[in-house]
């Protein structure tokens, strides 16, 4: 089961302290998680803030979630299969965010210009966005070379894309290292990092 994997309990958690610290989630923010998955990050964040909205694009991974909700009797957190990579897609309501966050999925987006720009229009006047992924990798995390993903982000490169998206206050922090071994038997560390901004 996914939530069993000790090193993606490991990540989640270094990455919902970050944003914790980094964004002070408080108890009137709407706040907007792109890419969910199984809520690993969004079960730490829902207790601290008003409202919470969960996306992914899988169902089988939201299913996990909307478990998780119900056996917890969360009534704040809401989840929508939704693809925010696409430029077609909405968010229903059509409102605004206090802080919008993502976690390892930044690098799995082709067009990441794009999908900051399309994230950063969803986000209120003085909101906050928590991006956590990969530094530049050597192209080894993911085993299969068919996968189009990202190796990871230059984070002067990544800047950039940010300002161009009309956010500001750009910062990096490490927050964790993941250690992953290949399928050749090589073990290979890989920091993550927490990139914040803010919405002038």
């Amino acid at each position: 089961m996914w939530d069993s994997d000790p090193r993606r309990r490991g990540l989640a958690g270094a990455v919902a302290e970050a944003i914790i610290a980094r964004c002070s989630p408080v108890k009137t923010m709407q706040a907007l998680e792109a890419g969910c998955g199984t809520g690993l990050v969004s079960m730490a964040i829902a207790p601290l803030v008003k409202q919470l909205t969960a996306i992914d694009t899988s169902q089988e991974m939201l299913h996990v979630l909307q478990e998780k909700i119900r056996s917890l009797g969360l009534l704040n957190v809401e989840t929508a299969l939704l693809d925010l990579s696409s430029p077609s897609a909405s968010v229903e309501r059509q409102q605004s965010f206090d802080l919008i966050y993502s976690s390892m999925t930044l690098h799995h987006i082709r067009d990441t210009a794009g999908f900051l720009r399309r994230i950063a229009t969803l986000l209120a006047p003085g909101g906050s966005i928590a991006i956590a992924d990969l530094e530049r990798e050597d192209g080894h995390f993911h085993d299969d070379p068919n996968e189009e993903v990202h190796h990871g982000f230059d984070r002067t490169e990544l800047t950039a894309m940010m300002e161009a998206a009309g956010l500001q206050g750009i910062s990096f922090n490490t927050i964790y290292t993941m250690n992953k071994k290949s399928s050749e038997g090589k073990t290979t560390a890989y920091p993550v990092f927490l990139c914040t901004a803010t919405k002038g």
